[in-house]
C-alpha cells in the first residue's frame, strides 16, 4: 500500500510503515504542507495495530536540509507561533509513537532535519550523511526540539558546540557521538533499515512501546516543556536584523553580515 501527500510518502509493507520526505529537488527542505502531511501520516500509523515498525527516509540524495528558508522571513509573531506549532505537533507525533521509528538518513541532515532524525529510537545512517545544526546561519534559534534531543544524547557541552558553530559532523563522528547507531555504505543503507525494522517488528512490541516511555519518563524537562520555550524563543530570533539578513544571504549565496541585533 502507498500514499502520497503533500511531499510525504507513506508505504506500508506488512508489518513495516515507511515514511519518506519527498521533495528531492530541494534536498527535503520542510515547507509547512509537509509537517501536516507526516503528522497525518503518523496518525494513521499510530492507529493502526498493524503497524508494528516504522522507517523515516528521505528521497534522493539528502535525508533533510533543514526548514524551507525561503518563506522564513515573510512571517509575523502569531503565524510565526502557528507554524510553530505545526512542526511541533508532528514532532511530538514522531516521537510519541509506541512502534520503533528507525531514522535512515544520508547525505545532509541539516537544521531540523536532526530534530526529524533524533526523534526516532535509532538513527541508521550512511557513509554520506552529514549533520549540522545550521539554525544560526540564517540568525535562528534550534527548532523542532533539537535542542532536547541533543542534550539528552550528548549532554550540554557537546549540544553546546554543535549549536554554537553549526559545524558539519561527518557520518563517523556522528557515530563516535552516539548520535547514530549504526554506518553502512550508501547503497546497503535501505537494506540495513530495513532488516532493523524487520527485527523491530518481530519483537514483543508492546514491551518495546512500554520500554519507549520508560526511556521518556528518563528525560528533564519534557519535550513539551522545551517545545513551549522554543516557540518563544524563535518568535523572538525571527523579528531580528539578523534573521532577516541570514535569509537574504542564503538566497543570495553569500556569507552573512550579522550585526548582533
Amino acid at each position: 500500500m502507498k500514499q502520497e501527500a503533500m511531499n510525504v510518502r507513506f508505504e506500508k509493507d506488512g508489518a513495516i510503515a515507511t515514511l519518506t520526505l519527498d521533495r528531492p529537488e530541494r534536498l527535503n527542505a520542510m515547507a509547512d504542507p509537509m509537517w501536516d502531511a507526516l503528522y497525518e501520516h503518523l496518525g494513521t500509523i499510530a492507529a493502526d495495530d498493524g503497524v508494528r515498525a516504522v522507517i523515516l527516509t528521505g528521497a534522493g540524495r539528502a535525508f533533510c536540509s533543514g526548514g524551507d528558508v525561503t518563506g522564513m522571513a515573510k512571517s509575523d509573531v502569531v503565524a510565526g507561533r502557528k507554524r510553530s506549532q505545526r512542526r511541533h505537533r508532528a514532532v511530538q507525533a514522531l516521537y510519541s509513537l509506541e512502534q520503533p521509528v528507525i531514522a535512515a538518513v544520508r547525505g545532509p541532515v541539516y537544521g531540523i532535519g536532526n530534530a526529524l532524525a533524533l526523534a526516532c529510537d535509532l538513527v541508521v545512517a550512511s557513509e554520506t550523511a552529514k549533520f549540522s545544526m545550521a539554525f544560526k546561519k540564517v540568525g535562528v534559534v534550534p527548532d523542532g526540539g533539537a535542542v532536547f534531543f541533543l542534550t539528552q544524547i550528548l549532554g550540554i557541552a557537546r549540544a553546546k558546540d554543535l549549536v554554537y558553530t553549526a559545524r558539519v559532523v561527518a557520518a563517523d563522528e556522528a557515530l563516535r557521538l552516539g548520535l547514530v547507531v549504526r554506518v553502512v555504505p550508501d547503497d546497503k543503507l535501505d537494506g540495513e533499515a530495513r532488516a532493523l525494522a524487520a527485527e523491530m517488528a518481530e519483537s514483543a512490541t508492546y514491551a518495546l512501546a512500554l520500554a519507549k516511555k520508560m526511556f521518556h519518563s528518563m528525560c528533564v524537562p519534557t519535550l513539551e516543556q522545551l517545545l513551549e520555550l522554543e516557540t518563544l524563543a524563535s518568535g523572538a530570533a525571527r523579528l531580528t536584523h539578523d534573521h532577516k539578513e541570514g535569509v537574504e544571504a542564503f538566497k543570495e549565496k553569500r556569507p552573512p553580515k550579522f550585526q548582533g541585533r
